[in-house]
């Protein structure tokens, strides 16, 4: 059998290859930068294939790169996993979660199945919310809330950091709608989520006038949104994380590498009554190792 790489290296390509950078996959995996690019020169030598092209001082994934980062992302995972099947026989009980309507859909259902195989006496019901901050509802156990971290008496723990940027589906750019400079997406409908404010944000940054943001089609929720992108009926300002499905299969794609930073994030939130109940604390351990996969 073919030697393993170090598991070392192994995660430091997975991490590179869920962030796109050297700096954040460090941080990640609390190493210096230096280190995490030592750690994927040595694996593209044991190896003995090209994972990373070298564009100036950029590094970017090559097509065998990023498919073997996807092996190791699916192997991490069944580590990862049968540590928590075998660990875990016997918990039961009912777990009623409420989730932002974005991550449930785009992330959270497509998982599910992991965590129900894991733990198959758990029952598990899954709404959303009305408004994506609130965490009042008597009868959730677990709240996945988008929000500023800010609820009292409640036991809040982040989840994962929202950085937007312009999404779209590959077909407007293969169309020929050429995507040079970050004026160019007025070349595209814009898709907005309840109001202008987040396109007008990356339009500062970019360095242009926000008032030209002020164009395309304003959607009351985020599935709308994305199924408007999805459809390539426009470019959406989405985040890469709850994308992340859809832009390996190929229906969305980042244009730029500028991104702004959300004012709001993803957190887990569980009433201090809850927090010691097993089933609870099952599916709040899975959610984190999910999220955060491969653990730091």
């Amino acid at each position: 059998m073919a030697r393993i790489p170090s598991t070392q290296a192994l995660r430091a390509l997975e991490s590179f290859a869920r962030h796109g950078s050297v700096w954040k996959a460090a941080d990640e995996l609390n190493l210096t930068r230096s280190a995490v690019s030592h750690q994927l020169r040595l694996l593209e030598r044991e190896l003995g294939f090209q994972l990373l092209n070298r564009i100036g001082t950029r590094l970017e994934l090559t097509q065998q790169g990023l498919g073997y980062a996807l092996d190791v992302r699916r192997a991490l995972a069944t580590l990862s996993g049968s540590a928590t099947r075998h660990g875990s026989r016997g918990i039961a009980g009912r777990v009623n979660v409420c989730s932002a309507p974005g991550f449930a859909s785009s992330w959270l259902c497509p998982q599910i199945g992991n965590f129900h195989d894991n733990h198959p006496d758990v029952r598990l019901t899954i709404t959303t919310p009305g408004r994506l901050d609130d965490v009042s509802n008597p009868d959730i156990d677990i709240f996945i809330a988008f929000g500023n971290g800010h609820w009292p008496d409640m036991t809040v723990e982040k989840l994962i950091d929202v950085e937007f940027t312009p999404l779209c589906n590959p077909v407007l750019v293969n169309k020929g709608a050429a995507m040079v400079s970050p004026q160019d997406v007025l070349r595209l409908r814009l898709l907005h989520l309840v109001d202008y404010s987040d396109w007008e944000r990356w339009f500062s940054a970019a360095g242009l006038d926000p008032k030209l943001a002020r164009t395309g089609l304003v959607l009351s929720d985020m599935n709308l949104v994305y199924a408007a992108a999805n459809a390539a009926q426009g470019v959406a300002m989405g985040d890469e994380f709850i994308s992340r499905q859809a832009m390996e299969l190929g229906h969305l794609m980042r244009l730029f590498d500028l991104g702004i930073p959300s004012i709001n994030t993803y957190y887990l939130v569980v009433s201090e009554a809850r927090a010691g109940n097993e089933a609870v604390a099952a599916f709040c351990e899975w959610l984190k190792s999910e999220v955060r996969m491969p653990d730091t």
